[in-house]
């Protein structure tokens, strides 16, 4: 049997010190956590940066630091610095080398770095081993290169040959959710088809619970299935919230693609043991061809962003028309002032209150006391973008619904009214990438660091 202890569903979102307590008597084998995703968007990974601060990393890492040294079991984390281009996995490797030193800890600390370069990725595609995922966009040599950062996404195989280095702490870059807690279980022979499941069930901690904001569980593999037991004192797994997990960012409630084949949970069984605990048994890997994802993020523009505060009635109940005639006006005097013509930049109008999140797709039709119009530019450069938005200033400011009225005047909350957010980013690959040896596209560093 191996157990697994999985402190919450992502470094940086806080977890019951006390469960992570108990879970640590109960003698695990791993201790394991995922750092990040793409759930932030592209700006995270274009500019290879965490999402969270660095306190709060630290201070959630020094916990899980403390509670490996009691446990003696190696501790790992997958997508360091939520984002786990190489840059992200040195900055948690930094907070590690402090704190081992702060905490008096010898370590022996393994890196896996999962950045690609955009040579190498040019190279793949030219032999023919890169293929695009529904939805992605068009790509070839040049898209890699103009990707500010590449990563491809380890697997299982990736993560066991850093635990085999006989690593303490192994800082993961880009890695499946799934990856950092399947990988000990496969090693050890327990059954593939469990470990993978039970790997989707706990990638976000407690989340596959009645208490999702508990964090901490633990989950036993062995070489039928596997159990899994919420650790919070309020948290229950129940076959309903175990079940459920399947369908969490994932398309396929039954199959779940991972790189050397896929799991497949149409015959799984899931069985209360009592009020807490569930037991899965019947998921089955079927193996294939040995792929790895590659997300690629690179600078699509540079925005500047102006909110504006509409209170007075007829204004508020008319926000999107006038939103929409102050976008084609500036739209105009910005293609005819800047020589960048209609296709060269963006303006889009967000009514904060009304419509923002969905915009044409909101169903609700409350009457809201105020709108914010929120105009936001994205240009070729920042000087063009914030040029642009100073030109859509008149008119936020002082724009009527008709030409036969007063000029109105409507609130700028802060001065300048023009905020640049500076360069933006996409994603421009959603790619596989195929390997014949799976440790080909991945590089591993092995450091002792600390007092000891």
């Amino acid at each position: 049997m191996v157990r697994v202890l999985i402190p919450t569903g992502a470094l940086g979102l806080a977890y019951d010190r006390q469960a992570l307590a108990r879970g640590v008597a109960n003698r695990p084998d791993i201790i394991a956590v995922d750092g990040g995703s793409t759930d932030s968007g592209p700006s995270y990974p274009g500019r290879g940066v965490s999402k969270y601060s660095r306190a709060t990393t630290r201070a959630e890492w020094r916990d899980l630091m403390l509670a490996r040294a009691e446990a003696q079991v190696p501790l790992v984390i997958g997508t360091a610095g939520t984002c786990g281009t190489d840059g992200a996995v040195d900055w948690l490797f930094e907070i590690t080398r402090e704190l081992a030193g702060e905490l008096g800890q010898r370590l022996r600390v393994a890196r896996l770095y999962s950045g690609q370069t955009a040579d190498a990725v040019a190279e793949a595609m030219r032999s023919g081993r890169v293929a695009a995922l529904p939805g992605a966009p068009a790509a070839d040599a040049a898209t890699a290169r103009d990707c500010c950062n590449i990563v491809a996404l380890a697997g299982a195989e990736q993560i066991r040959a850093a635990l085999d280095t006989g690593a303490d702490i192994v800082i993961a870059g880009r890695t499946t959710d799934t990856a950092i807690i399947a990988a000990l279980p496969i090693a050890r022979n327990c059954h593939p088809g469990a470990a993978w499941h039970g790997a989707k069930v706990g990638e976000c901690g407690a989340l596959a619970t009645t208490n999702p904001a508990s964090g901490v569980i633990q989950i036993d593999f062995d070489d039928t299935g596997f159990t899994i037991e919420p650790l919070g004192p309020r948290a229950c797994a129940t076959p309903y919230t175990v079940s459920a997990h399947m369908l969490y960012e994932n398309t396929d409630p039954f199959v779940l693609h991972e790189p050397g084949g896929h799991l497949d949970v149409t015959s799984a069984r899931y069985r209360a043991l009592d009020h807490r605990r569930v037991r899965v048994e019947g998921s089955v890997w079927v193996p294939g061809p040995y792929t790895v994802k590659l997300e690629g993020a690179r600078v699509a523009g540079y925005q500047t962003v102006s909110l504006t505060l509409l209170r007075e009635r007829r204004y508020v109940e008319n926000a999107r028309a006038w939103a929409e005639d102050i976008a084609a006006r500036g739209r105009a005097i910005a293609a005819a002032r800047t020589g960048l013509g209609t296709d060269g930049f963006d303006i889009e109008m967000r009514l904060i209150g009304q419509d923002a999140t969905l915009g044409a797709l909101e169903t609700r039709q409350a009457s809201p006391a105020e709108v914010g119009v929120l105009a936001i530019v994205t240009a070729p450069s920042e000087m063009l973008a914030g040029e642009i938005a100073k030109i859509l200033n008149p008119f936020l400011l002082h724009h009527a619904l008709t030409e036969d009225e007063p000029m109105p005047t409507f609130a700028f909350p802060f001065s300048p009214a023009e905020m640049n957010r500076g360069p933006v980013h996409e994603f421009c690959l959603h790619h596989v990438m195929a390997l014949d040896d799976p440790m080909a596209a991945f590089r591993l560093q092995v450091t002792e660091v600390g007092l000891g």
